[in-house]
């Protein structure tokens, strides 16, 4: 009977030592984790507002939910006296193990958040990078997929293509085309121009502003070089290129214009 009092007034001392404070606690996870939630919802409005990547949206949302969820807990902890100090710094110590061990990967999570924030490129777009070139298929957090042109694909970390230069062929609406030509010193100038530019003016697909134009860039040691500069709609552009320079040389053919071939002229000098 007296072991039976003692333990209940131990058990009532615990009540009311760890009582209020326990109550406080679960107070604080259940408030803490609600507000987390509404935190995490309006986090995810104001990115898709901002227009930001999907994915990247999700898994910013994602984070903050975590780091949030984790100061929830911490705070409920050290309600009940859990010493707290020791644990974050144990926590600490292991966040700056995984950070040197995954040392690359957190270069390519960085680089990916950077290409999904700016959008240097998105999907469907044709760029070109020190790792080869082609269209975007995927944007991952780690890594950018591309597809070349004679169908392969390529994986590149976003690590090394945030760090790049990039050129994306696919951002403006329209774009320039540049025929190199050669013609024989003994052909006209003005001639080849108006062949040339006969040939331009006929394709629906070439923009009238900026206008098309055939301009003399160089005296080389066999041709004439001429430069064949039109613009069209970046979509037509491959087919518009291969199509017109074939159509070219064809129109100059016609009209007995040479494409000379590298040439050297021979002086024999006779002495009697």
């Amino acid at each position: 009977m007296e072991n039976f009092e003692f333990n209940t007034e131990m058990l009532l001392d615990i009540v009311l030592t760890y009582g209020p404070n326990l109550v406080k606690a679960i107070l604080v996870l259940v408030i803490g984790l609600w507000a987390v939630k509404i935190i995490a919802g309006v986090i995810k409005r104001v990115l898709n507002k901002s227009h930001v990547d999907a994915s990247l949206a999700g898994f910013l949302k994602g984070i903050a939910s975590i780091l949030l969820k984790i100061l929830v807990y911490i705070t409920a902890l050290g309600m009940l006296g859990v010493e707290m100090t020791s644990f974050i710094a144990i926590l600490g110590a292991a966040g700056l193990a995984v950070g040197f061990a995954l040392q690359g990967s957190l270069s390519n999570f960085a680089g990916g958040v950077l290409i999904l924030f700016f959008k240097p490129f998105k999907v469907g777009d044709f760029v070109e990078t020190g790792s080869g070139s082609g269209t975007v298929e995927k944007i991952d957090i780690l890594y950018t997929i591309l597809k070349t042109a004679n169908n392969q694909t390529v994986v590149i970390p976003n690590g090394d293509l945030s760090n790049a230069s990039i050129t994306n062929y696919s951002v403006k609406e329209t774009r320039r085309a540049v025929f190199e030509v050669g013609i024989s010193y003994n052909d006209d100038i003005k001639k080849a121009r108006e062949v040339i530019l006969g040939v331009i003016n006929k394709d629906e697909r070439t923009l009238e502003d900026p206008a098309p134009a055939v301009v003399l860039t160089g005296l080389g040691d066999s041709s004439l070089n001429l430069s064949v500069r039109a613009w069209t709609n970046s979509g037509d552009y491959w087919n518009y290129f291969f199509e017109n320079l074939e159509a070219i040389k064809e129109a100059l053919d016609e009209n007995d214009i040479e494409m000379p071939y590298p040439q050297r002229d021979i002086h024999i000098i006779k002495e009697d």
